[in-house]
């Protein structure tokens, strides 16, 4: 482990799109989702504990969050959860949480990482991070780990590297917002298309460049900040001067416009976990290809569906192909697997 070394986890987010397993109150990543016994920021802080000490991750999440994390996560310090006042998309959350460690650790090398994803193969995915970890330590510059792709997904942004070698650090050409099938077909093909994972490694100083250069903005809203943190009227000016920033991505901020953004692939078993077709894929399936969490679910003539009810206590499904069974505090969803993405507005809706 560098000493140097630091790890922000983002749990900001309200994973809409699993609903009502996922709700405002409780996201999916405060959830034990895959029903493995950890929810996924849990999970998340495993597959970092061999990159650097705990007392060098930082979570910034919502304020209304903030006590889930110091419950879900007891041995992170409580001064290293960070509350948002307010959402205001990644770009200020990284922003704040990247200076508030630089106004203590002026060396530090930073990770950034969502709280809601998931790694199959945690090994392949230590060497990647320790690569760029190194890269980033001795070069002006920001690397984004890309995942190889096992299929056309549409669900996701891109990367095109300049190289279609794994596990080799490599200059970004384009960032690709999420592509029609017949695209996805093409970047698959071409072998030099990663998916985005929203995984950034940087030094501290390298990003408040970054932020200055292109999202000026944002950088001097942090500078109006600097001279309060680490003090008692962090909180207040925080409040006061958070809302003020733009709300916007990293990727558009910063990533999109700069010429020092480099990217290491390899194919470690991610999954943002941003679908209950996504989430049915890491579950183990039986004969029919159902996914199933929950104590006594008993399907009969069903096939290809996910079923995720662990609170009731006794469900008998029959005669389903293909959809997706959810319950949660006393809220259903029985919806198409073809369907799944207009979940957001289903339940929006009153």
């Amino acid at each position: 482990m560098d000493k140097n070394t630091h790890v922000v986890i983002m749990a900001g987010g309200i994973g809409s799109r699993l609903w009502p397993a996922s709700t405002p109150e409780t996201p999916k990543q405060f959830i034990d989702v895959l029903g493995v016994g950890k929810t996924l920021i849990q999970l998340t802080v495993d597959r970092f504990r061999n990159v650097c000490p705990v007392r060098h991750f930082w979570v910034i999440t919502s304020a209304v969050y903030a006590d889930t994390v110091r419950a879900q996560l007891p041995d992170i310090p409580e001064e290293n959860i960070l509350a948002e006042p307010e959402a205001r998309n990644t770009a200020p959350c990284i922003a704040y949480s990247c200076r508030k460690i630089a106004s203590m650790y002026p060396d530090a090398n930073i990770v950034v990482t969502p709280a809601d994803a998931i790694v199959l193969d945690s090994a392949v995915f230590e060497r990647i991070i320790g690569t760029a970890l190194d890269f980033s330590a001795h070069n002006e510059a920001v690397v984004t780990v890309g995942i190889v792709p096992t299929r056309p997904e549409t669900g996701y942004g891109y990367v095109r590297s300049e190289s279609a070698e794994q596990g080799k650090v490599a200059k970004v050409l384009a960032f690709k917002e999420k592509p029609d099938p017949a695209t996805a077909e093409k970047y698959l093909a071409s072998g030099s298309y990663f998916w985005n994972a929203g995984i950034f490694v940087w030094r501290a100083s390298t990003i408040a460049g970054q932020f200055r250069k292109y999202s000026p903005g944002i950088a001097e809203i942090m500078d109006r900040l600097a001279p309060f943190l680490n003090t008692e009227k962090e909180a207040e000016a925080l409040k006061a001067l958070f809302p003020q920033c733009e709300k916007i991505s990293v990727d558009y901020a910063v990533m999109e416009k700069s010429a020092d953004i480099y990217v290491i692939a390899a194919d470690f078993g991610w999954s943002d976990l941003g679908s209950w077709g996504a989430v049915g894929m890491h579950i183990p399936q039986d004969e029919s290809g159902n996914a199933v969490v929950g104590e006594d679910v008993r399907l009969f003539g069903c096939r290809n569906c996910v079923v995720s009810l662990p609170s009731v206590k006794t469900a008998v499904i029959e005669g389903l192909d293909g959809y997706v069974v959810a319950e949660n505090a006393g809220s259903v969803l029985v919806c198409r697997l073809s369907e799944e993405q207009h979940i957001r507005e289903y339940s929006a809706k009153r």
